[in-house]
């Protein structure tokens, strides 16, 4: 159970809960000031590894304000939004077992799969897809290409990554997926528009 001690005057949260319930949707702006550090602060506590912290505080918040109604006016409202931070944090570590899960099932035999399919590509396929991705790569801003050179070309830790770019190891991960995705489709096309077998 969540105490007061440490998130500032609750009277200031519930003023401001009375003024979004009158229609002054902005005034929720006050209740996440209060409470966005110490909630954050308490979930990369309490979130294994891999855990977005930022995305789980941001849907804790979503979540209190759709069920504002539901939060009695004069009663603990730290306790109130840290059970639903607990709640929503649980639900993430659900899914992202699952993720890991199937890709532990799954994931080995589809990549044999497509390791074989590419391994029987004659030589000048593989120079042709490689032109592309040099093409797609200079296609990047320096902004994303930074990431690709520090994984592949630097080959820097993920922790040394987020680091350098100010964000959370799985906003890392999800970075370079995205430009994973974005080059392996800029290849395709590449080689379709060139009639290329992909």
């Amino acid at each position: 159970m969540m105490t007061r001690k440490g998130f500032g005057n609750d009277s200031l949260a519930d003023d401001a809960i009375r003024r979004v319930r009158k229609g002054d949707t902005a005034a929720f702006e006050v209740v996440v000031r209060q409470f966005e550090r110490p909630l954050r602060a308490w979930l990369a506590v309490h979130a294994p590894p891999g855990v977005d912290v930022d995305e789980v505080a941001q849907l804790s918040f979503v979540a209190a304000f759709a069920r504002l109604s539901d939060y009695e006016l004069g009663t603990n409202f730290a306790a109130w939004l840290f059970t639903i931070a607990r709640f929503r944090l649980k639900t993430e570590v659900s899914r992202l077992r699952r993720v890991a899960d199937y890709h532990v099932r799954y994931a080995p035999d589809l990549l044999q799969r497509e390791l074989e399919r590419r391994g029987s590509a004659p030589p000048e396929l593989q120079e042709t897809r490689l032109e592309h991705l040099q093409k797609c790569l200079g296609q990047l801003g320096e902004d994303l290409y930074r990431f690709i050179r520090w994984r592949y070309v630097e080959e820097i830790p993920l922790e040394e990554m987020a680091a350098l770019s100010g964000r959370s190891v799985a906003a890392v991960k999800k970075q370079l997926w995205k430009l994973r995705r974005k080059l392996h489709a800029c290849v395709e096309m590449r080689m379709a528009a060139e009639g290329e077998p992909s």
